[in-house]
């Protein structure tokens, strides 16, 4: 396995981050955007998630940012408030090297940190068997999928609905909890 460096990610990073995000809406499926947000875009979904209080990370090798993963909020309404949904983007040539792995459970533990219970996988197209093994891995559970609800490339994709607890998952009230949000 690579040395890799996973730190939280600045805005230095976005460039990096914006082509591999920019490759795989052009020619994946794991993200069902049609059209590659510019950099402009890219840095202002960052600092949204970033002033939000969510993790948002990059995978350095060499020097070069050659991935990233962040916890942005699963649903909007405030009793979702300790539920996060994760993204984890590579560049092609560090697929399958562990990466992915190493990205995705300093997430886990910087969410827990945060105190969330939940996280959610939303995983574009249920023949994305990368994304679903790694979650797997990761010891997240299959919960469900939505057949056909998206259409890209000339055909329907499923999404993948996969979920883990976090920490005391839902065992105990956080501590921060209350009705009135966060």
């Amino acid at each position: 396995m690579p040395a890799v460096t996973i730190r939280p990610a600045a805005e230095a990073d976005l460039p990096a981050i914006t082509v591999i995000y920019d490759r795989e809406v052009r020619h994946g499926t794991a993200t069902f955007e049609l059209t590659p947000p510019d950099l402009a875009e890219m840095t202002r979904r960052f600092r949204a998630l970033v002033d939000g209080g969510f993790p948002y990370l990059a995978a350095q090798l060499d020097g070069k940012v050659i991935g990233y993963a962040y916890a942005g909020p699963y649903r909007p309404r405030p009793a979702y408030r300790f539920t996060v949904e994760n993204s984890v983007y590579l560049a092609p040539q560090v697929h399958r090297q562990g990466i992915g792995s190493q990205l995705l459970q300093r997430l886990i533990d910087d969410c827990v940190t945060r105190n969330y219970r939940q996280m959610i996988a939303v995983i574009g197209d249920s023949a994305n068997a990368g994304s679903i093994g790694l979650h797997s891995r990761a010891g997240f559970q299959m919960i469900g999928t939505h057949p056909d609800v998206g259409f890209k490339f000339g055909r329907w994709l499923d999404t993948v609905m996969m979920q883990r607890a976090l920490g005391e998952g839902a065992a105990t009230v956080p501590t921060n909890g209350g009705e009135t949000g966060r």
